[in-house]
């Protein structure tokens, strides 16, 4: 049995500048699941995962604004919760579309804890903005109540910053593994998973963080040993020199040249560049191909055509 992770970008379910409503949310979540059927008729059972940029931060401003009334909620719990509601918006639309198709298939949706290092250099040096843009008397006022860390934005503006540490291990893999071998459908490692550690007993801990989704999508792919990488984004295609006069679209890459491009610097960390490190992992780990669009581009050709294929 052949199998492959999708991946569904926070924005791509919740595209920037568009009311974030649930109708919305639902509205592109089922307008991106043509990939999916498309994958099942070619004999692919595919793990969803989704990212939860938007939804993550309404979540904790939420908690945030109703710190007065009811128990402030740690960041680990907000992932969770996303994790949880999400997943429910997806497998609900995809139950749904399964019918419609004529497909006879189970969808699960699992929480997904997984594991980091808790001495993770980022836990030291948080750099992830997560949440809405402050003034600094507010961001200040906010990281001495909630025990942030806050940083400077170049408009003048705060931002709370939050460690985003490197995904060692996805707790439930295993279990992964046997649903997709007994031919059902997984939505796992929303938002990248909830970060947990081993204490000094061995036991799981939470952690006030964040997980990049495609750098944990790219490792449950290898722990399960899937042979494709689809990541969706707001982008059809990658770029070089992206948003500049010379700008030139890939429709093709190899792992050598996404290797060289990302050390040249094309790949900016907020931008491409964790979705090609995150390639490069997947394809260094045994994977096959990655295919990098939107979802209006895989609505357009289903072959990749408007998208990026990274091949090993």
């Amino acid at each position: 049995m052949r199998k492959a992770v999708v991946a569904l970008g926070g924005n791509a379910i919740s595209p920037p500048g568009e009311i974030d409503t649930i109708r919305n949310q639902f509205k592109h979540t089922r307008e991106s699941l043509g990939s999916i059927i498309d994958l099942l008729k070619q004999g692919i059972i595919p793990v969803i995962t989704h990212g939860n940029g938007p939804q993550v931060g309404n979540a904790a401003l939420r908690t945030e604004e109703l710190a007065g009334s009811i128990p402030y909620l740690p960041l680990g719990i907000n992932v969770a919760d996303t994790e949880g509601g999400m997943g429910y918006m997806i497998e609900q639309s995809l139950i749904n579309r399964l019918r419609q198709d004529g497909i006879d298939r189970q969808v699960v949706t699992l929480i997904s804890q997984v594991l980091v290092d808790e001495n993770d250099p980022s836990i030291q040096n948080p750099s992830k903005y997560i949440g809405t843009e402050l003034p600094e008397e507010e961001a200040k006022r906010k990281a001495s109540q909630f025990g942030w860390s806050i940083k400077q934005l170049n408009n003048g503006k705060w931002r709370r910053v939050v460690p985003s540490p490197e995904p060692i291990d996805i707790i439930n893999s295993k279990v992964i593994s046997q649903l997709i071998d007994a031919g059902h459908i997984v939505i796992a490692v929303g938002g990248g998973g909830v970060p947990a550690f081993r204490d000094v007993d061995g036991n799981l801990e939470g952690l006030d963080a964040v997980i990049d989704k495609d750098k944990a999508s790219a490792l449950l792919g290898t722990q399960i040993g899937a042979e494709l990488l689809y990541i969706f984004t707001t982008v059809d295609q990658v770029s070089l020199n992206y948003g500049k006069a010379d700008e030139q679209f890939l429709s093709k890459l190899t792992l050598s040249e996404a290797q060289q491009y990302m050390a040249d610097g094309q790949f900016p960390p907020g931008s491409m560049g964790p979705k090609i490190e995150a390639s490069i992992r997947f394809l260094e780990g045994g994977g096959k191909q990655v295919i990098i669009t939107s979802i209006e581009g895989i609505k357009k050709d289903a072959s990749g055509k408007n998208g990026t294929i990274i091949t090993a």
